[in-house]
């Protein structure tokens, strides 16, 4: 999956979270589950807790995270 296919997976809707960026057709933040594995869940554990997010939904969080730390600019 490259950068730009988060998109595919990734929305961000303000009637949604605050506007938070989410898992197409959940609740489910990109935070969350950047959480989630910071904490130590296995994508397996992850899909077994919320069976609505899949693989390439997980993939596309990091993507996201990714190319946003991409972007940010470094103030020194």
């Amino acid at each position: 999956m490259s950068y730009t296919e988060y998109q595919k997976y990734i929305s961000i809707n303000p009637e949604i979270r605050f506007g938070k960026p989410c898992i197409n057709g959940t609740r489910i933040s990109v935070y969350d589950v950047l959480g989630w594995l910071a904490s130590g869940m296995s994508h397996e554990e992850i899909i077994e807790d919320f069976p609505e997010v899949k693989e390439e939904d997980i993939m596309a969080c990091l993507n996201y995270a990714a190319e946003k730390e991409r972007r940010v600019k470094y103030v020194v």
